[in-house]
């Protein structure tokens, strides 16, 4: 597959990719807008599948970790534009808004994605009024960034109410079930500080709560439940152990031979 370089002006990325699909699985750490303008991306999320197409935009919710898959269509190159929104901007934006005109019946959401209304000229607008720069030696401006992002903002705002909730959450992190949290992510490279972080907690918060629900230390958990999965499909004799083990999240077959032998007592290569 043919890529072309993922360009970036701040927290505005340009990716382009000309032959075949894409795809990966990135952990989003900020919140964002994505904006198709060409070809099709495919998001899987939760058990859901969500299609976007040219000029059509999504917002995608940090701390959420998604499958998404690039794809051209109809001899088009696979183009997309992001606008994140990093957390010290949020809270000096925040900072200017009327705090007596703040809606007071706003919800928390839970989703991690949510696609936008295609009609919007506001959106249309934000996003091709950048576009220029990608094809231009010139970057532009810090000042100009800053007023993209704080478009970006109102176009959320001016959407849903409980917008409010889901950018300016300062106060309180959103906590999400630790459990249900490594059980979709266990087989990722992700340090103890970066889970703590993506399930809403402090380091210390987190090593609190998870002593509440395991005898275990988080690492060790991790390694138990890597070597489970790792087990189970190997007993179904459809996978290979030199296959398995990155499958479940180790880096290297000879560590992972090493802690599985220890801990059932045979070689995976016996299973």
């Amino acid at each position: 597959m043919e890529s072309c370089e993922i360009i970036e002006y701040s927290n505005v990325f340009l990716s382009c990719f000309s032959d075949g699909a894409h795809k990966y699985t990135p952990m989003i750490r900020e919140h964002g807008l994505v904006y198709i303008l060409s070809g099709k991306l495919e998001i899987n999320e939760g058990g859901k599948t969500t299609y976007l197409y040219r000029g059509e935009c999504a917002f995608v919710r940090k701390d959420n970790r998604i499958s998404m898959n690039k794809m051209p269509q109809k001899n088009e190159q696979y183009k997309s534009i992001w606008l994140t929104f990093t957390r010290p901007f949020l809270r000096e934006f925040y900072q200017t808004l009327n705090k007596s005109q703040l809606p007071t019946d706003a919800k928390r959401q839970k989703i991690s994605l949510q696609k936008l209304t295609a009609d919007r000229p506001d959106i249309h607008s934000l996003f091709l009024s950048m576009t220029p720069y990608f094809d231009s030696p010139i970057a532009p401006t810090p000042e100009l960034i800053r007023l993209k992002m704080t478009e970006g903002v109102y176009c959320l705002l001016n959407t849903d109410k409980d917008f409010y909730t889901a950018l300016f959450d300062f106060s309180e992190p959103w906590k999400i079930d630790i459990l249900d949290y490594l059980n979709n992510n266990y087989m990722y490279d992700l340090t103890i500080a970066e889970i703590a972080s993506f399930t809403g907690r402090s380091l210390a918060t987190f090593k609190r709560d998870f002593k509440k629900i395991s005898p275990l230390s988080p690492e060790k958990w991790l390694i138990q439940k890597r070597l489970e999965k790792a087990k189970q499909q190997l007993e179904t004799g459809k996978v290979k152990v030199s296959e398995i083990y990155r499958t479940v999240g180790f880096k290297n077959l000879s560590h992972f031979s090493t802690v599985f032998k220890e801990t059932y007592g045979y070689a995976p290569s016996k299973v």
